[in-house]
């Protein structure tokens, strides 16, 4: 069973992140999963990544989220 979209993201950060964007609203923690999932689908590099380790694409994909200012 998967998890919701906020707690698979959540799941994909360091604890540091997680906690910073834990204390976030819900409705911007929301905002910041669908930019995750937007990453993981639009990016190629990712889909190479994610054969070989979902959870490392889903952090790499989850970092660039918060780096990049959309986040």
């Amino acid at each position: 069973m998967r998890t919701d979209p906020v707690g698979r993201f959540l799941a994909a950060l360091g604890p540091e992140q997680r906690e910073a964007v834990g204390a976030k609203p819900r409705q911007e923690q929301e905002r910041l999963a669908a930019a995750w999932e937007q990453e993981l689908q639009a990016d190629d590099e990712l889909d190479t990544l994610d054969e070989l380790s979902p959870p490392a694409a889903e952090a790499e994909a989850a970092r660039r989220v918060l780096q990049s200012g959309t986040g």
